[in-house]
């Protein structure tokens, strides 16, 4: 049975998020699978666009990569149609577009293209993108076209953020990015939020971190905080997100509290 069929009810608004930080190691596409699996949890349908050369977002729900025949790769060049390349998770109702390392070739070969920071957004008007509640955009880690092009074509944008110390001197210069795609690029762009990540309660530095990430963007970071967690480092090995892996572990029930937040702050943005 095609993707297409199995879709057969059309959206009345789909919501695009990228998943950004151009630091690496911050828990970006772990946030991604699982925050698109606890928003599967909550009756929603998600499709995953992986556009991290790395494929670690494809690797993480299951699919191999020798299986990945159609990629993000061929939709930015405009050899396939997103439909083409949408294929089933090992989550129900959770799609992806898979990626591939042809992808790390792809800057070079977007740069003489035409409306090169808007391919994503053209590859969006495909049909069956209204067949989902959410599409999230796992996004590189760097500030690269690949980036650029996520940011051009989401609604939002939220940005995990590791408990660190040089957490809020490379949120900054993002912060300053997506201002300048929302004046180039995007005027709808928003803020979806900051989502701290590998936090350690027993640990001052986390708190602190915490608390200066809060007390310089307020409102903007979710209450939420995703706990530094063995079971949520351990499912990416197993081919599945962590609230497949181990339900009931704190990391997951974090991401199911992190997706109905999301939900509540889109709830009270539109009423």
């Amino acid at each position: 049975m095609s993707i297409s069929t199995k879709l057969s009810t059309p959206r009345k608004t789909t919501k695009i998020i990228a998943i950004a930080n151009q630091k690496g190691g911050v828990g970006k596409t772990t946030t991604t699978i699982n925050l698109a699996t606890a928003l599967v949890a909550v009756q929603k349908r998600v499709l995953l666009l992986d556009m991290d050369p790395q494929g670690n977002a494809s690797t993480g729900l299951g699919l191999a990569r020798d299986d990945r025949d159609n990629s993000i790769y061929e939709i930015l060049l405009g050899e396939i149609s997103l439909q083409e390349a949408v294929v089933e998770s090992v989550v129900p109702n959770l799609f992806l577009v898979p990626s591939t390392v042809d992808l790390a070739g792809a800057e070079l070969e977007l740069v003489s293209m035409e409306q090169r920071t808007y391919r994503l957004r053209k590859a969006l008007q495909d049909p069956i993108v209204d067949q989902f509640d959410y599409i999230l955009i796992d996004c590189p880690p760097s500030l690269s076209l690949l980036t650029l092009n996520a940011l051009a074509a989401a609604h939002s944008v939220i940005v995990p953020l590791q408990c660190e110390f040089f957490a809020l001197e490379g949120l900054s210069l993002l912060l300053k990015t997506i201002e300048m795609v929302k004046v180039n690029f995007n005027p709808g762009l928003e803020m979806s939020g900051v989502v701290l990540t590998m936090y350690d309660g027993r640990n001052n530095l986390s708190s602190q971190v915490a608390n200066d990430v809060r007390g310089h963007l307020g409102q903007q970071v979710f209450k939420t905080v995703i706990p530094r967690n063995v079971r949520v480092s351990e499912a990416p090995s197993h081919g599945k997100p962590v609230l497949l892996y181990d339900f009931k572990c704190s990391g997951s029930q974090a991401y199911i509290r992190l997706a109905r937040e999301l939900l509540r702050r889109e709830t009270l943005k539109a009423a």
